[in-house]
């Protein structure tokens, strides 16, 4: 009997040892439970070719050409994937919707004698849930919202937050983009889907008793849409305003985005995008200073003449009045009493 949740909790509390998608890798590509691994039942070029049997031909010929080419792949996964895996090995088995790929695979996993099972209704069901969290239903976490200007440390914060065993959603985390012009952590932003996903597991495993902690973001971090049951969430949430000296944000701000620093083109090209806010003159001056390595110098007059200003200008509409956090240093000492009196005044405002 195939293996039915109820919510995401559910999910996060499974007793397997294995969670195996078997659908196509650009499916798995766009979007997959967390933690699952891709083991295709038919690759891309193969989904395509049965499904154009089974429209333009026969049913028929497409479930025997499906289960021949399925029989094939499964075949070579045990080979090599699934070679050195014991006897008590228990794998749950997922498909776009609980259908013929995942029943094939999960037949073929129990005849071996595997405690192979079927999670009832697919990828399809476990959307559904995340759209449920997401978009949905209220959200039911309490939220605590860190803010600041650009070099203020939010983010490790967040982390020190995190040390100390409070609950800390990092959404430029997941997001993999730093939430400004220069935000882009590593290649690529994940998939619209992906990115929820990660949220709503992540928020599935916390207790909705406790504050959860998430920096202060616009609506959009790079090209990813905050989903809209969370961002309502965001907008109402007590805030936190952190404030710190001019050198140690700069001293900070170069320290974060050392992988711009090694990379000297990129760098060159995200200063050009600034011309149309600052001129030509400004942005030269700052090419000058990335190409002496004077780069606390490069972050100070970023923080000064195009973040502050421009932090300065965020509206944050029916957002209560936040309280203020003056740090007088960002060491990591400091950030982390920091981050026990504020578990300690959340603790003692929930009493």
């Amino acid at each position: 009997m195939p293996l039915k949740l109820k919510t995401l909790v559910d999910l996060s509390a499974l007793d397997v040892d294995d969670i195996i998608d078997v659908r196509a890798p650009s499916e798995f590509a766009e979007d997959h439970i967390p933690g699952a691994i891709n083991l295709p039942a038919l690759s891309d070029a193969e989904r395509a070719r049965v499904g154009t049997i089974y429209v333009q031909d026969s049913p028929f010929k497409a479930r025997k050409i499906g289960a021949a080419l399925v029989a094939r792949n499964v075949a070579a996964h045990l080979e090599t994937e699934l070679a050195e895996h014991p006897g008590g090995w228990k794998p749950v088995v997922y498909c776009w919707r609980g259908g013929q790929r995942s029943g094939s695979v999960v037949s073929i996993l129990s005849q071996i004698g595997w405690r192979a099972e079927q999670l009832e209704g697919g990828y399809k069901s476990y959307r559904r849930m995340v759209k449920a969290l997401l978009y949905d239903d209220p959200l039911p976490h309490k939220l605590v919202l860190i803010d600041g200007g650009t070099g203020t440390a939010k983010t490790r914060l967040l982390d020190a937050l995190d040390t100390a065993g409070a609950q800390v959603l990092d959404l430029e985390q997941l997001a993999s983009h730093r939430g400004s012009l220069f935000g882009l952590v590593g290649p690529a932003q994940p998939s619209q889907k992906w990115f929820e996903s990660q949220v709503a597991m992540t928020l599935s495993r916390f207790d909705p008793s406790r504050p959860v902690y998430v920096e202060a973001e616009s609506n959009k971090i790079g090209r990813l849409i905050v989903p809209p049951s969370l961002w309502q969430k965001m907008i109402r949430a007590p805030r936190y305003e952190l404030s710190a000296p001019l050198p140690a944000r700069a001293e900070h701000l170069a320290r974060d985005y050392d992988d711009l620093i090694e990379d000297p083109a990129r760098l060159e090209d995200i200063l050009e995008q600034l011309v149309s806010y600052h001129g030509r003159a400004q942005v030269d001056l700052w090419h000058g200073m990335a190409h002496t390595g004077d780069m606390q110098a490069l972050a100070a007059g970023l923080i000064e003449t195009h973040y502050d200003p421009r932090y300065r200008r965020i509206t944050r509409k029916d957002a209560p009045a936040p309280t203020q956090i003056a740090l007088p240093d960002l060491s990591d000492a400091t950030l982390a009493r920091t981050a026990a009196e504020l578990i300690t005044q959340m603790d003692d405002a929930a009493l």
